[in-house]
């Protein structure tokens, strides 16, 4: 069972080791504007999405613990999810085009926007537990609401450094805006049924917190 964890944890760097990658050198190459790219990359993306949100639900939650011991239900959807991203990044088709291609000031400008998502991410994911996050650690059932750190700004910290960090590139192909654009409308998608199952969690806490921290992602827009 360690080993499954193990291997699973590893695989989950792997793949955003991967994905970082792909958006970082793959992605900045600049091709024709494809169009038939963006329905497949649309389809892969889609498909790996989908598997976030049936794992949200109970009823399939039940299923999987019916052939999936309870200790390694997280770890499995580690596996799946870090898979999925593998493939969404392996397969994907060149969608082409530029946008921009800023240098100078601007181009400091981006990486200080991206550096920032950088850091928002990290300290968001050492608030809610890395080890928890890659399978590692089980969830606690009889944890607080606890409020630090980022989660003190916005309720989703982690999109909020992911929009600075996909769309801040100082140099903007089709690839990267498209990978940015989809990724972030299925956050937008998620969030409220994610919010759903904080509250059903937390029940009161959760109530009281969305009073505290108005804004989903974007202080004082959303």
């Amino acid at each position: 069972m360690s080993a499954f964890v193990w291997f699973g944890a590893g695989l989950f760097v792997g793949a955003l080791g991967y994905c970082g990658y792909s958006y970082a050198i793959t992605w900045s190459r600049v091709f024709p504007f494809n169009p038939a790219a963006v329905a497949i990359d649309a389809l892969l993306f889609s498909i790996f999405a989908m598997h976030h949100s049936l794992f949200a639900r109970d009823a399939v939650k039940r299923a999987v613990s019916s052939f999936v011991p309870e200790a390694l239900i997280r770890s499995f959807y580690v596996w799946l999810a870090s898979l999925l991203l593998i493939a969404v990044c392996a397969f994907w088709r060149p969608v082409g085009g530029e946008l921009y291609d800023d240098s100078g000031l601007p181009s400091l400008a981006h990486a200080a926007a991206q550096l920032a998502g950088v850091l928002i991410i990290f300290m968001a994911v050492r608030t809610i537990d890395p080890l928890e996050l890659a399978g590692i650690r089980r969830h606690q059932t009889q944890e607080t609401l606890q409020i630090v750190g980022p989660y003190r700004w916005v309720r989703h910290p982690l999109y909020s450094g992911w929009l600075l960090l996909t769309f801040g590139a100082a140099h903007m192909t089709g690839d990267r805006l498209f990978f940015a654009g989809i990724s972030t409308l299925y956050l937008l998608i998620a969030m409220p049924l994610e919010e759903r199952s904080l509250q059903m969690s937390f029940g009161a806490a959760y109530e009281h917190y969305k009073q505290q921290v108005r804004y989903r992602v974007v202080p004082y827009v959303y």
